[in-house]
Parts: C-alpha cells; structure tokens; sequence
C-alpha cells in the first residue's frame, strides 16, 4: 500500500529541509496539512505538488 500522509518529521527527511522550513511552506501555504487526532500529518500529494512547482 502507497504512503498517503507522512508526519513533519518524515516530510522534513524526505525533503532534506529542516522542521522549520516545513513549517514556512506550510504558513505559506504551499505543503498542506491535515490534523488526525492530535497529529498533524502532510499528504504526499501535497509533497510530489510542491516539487513540481
């Protein structure tokens, strides 16, 4: 089965960027995010847009 969200941590690693810069793409509006619970998970879709761009 394919990966649909991945957390911060697992966007940040995939990425090579720091935590904090997931969270001025996100502020910004360029990774979007959903909140499962307590968690705050990013949709790989959202990951593959961002690169495209």
């Amino acid at each position: 089965m394919e990966t649909l969200a991945v957390s911060i941590n697992e966007a940040a690693k995939a990425l090579s960027l720091g935590r904090s810069t997931i969270y001025v793409l996100i502020s910004e509006g360029r990774l979007e995010t959903r909140k499962i619970g307590r968690r705050t998970v990013i949709p790989t879709a959202s990951l593959a847009k961002l690169l495209e761009a």
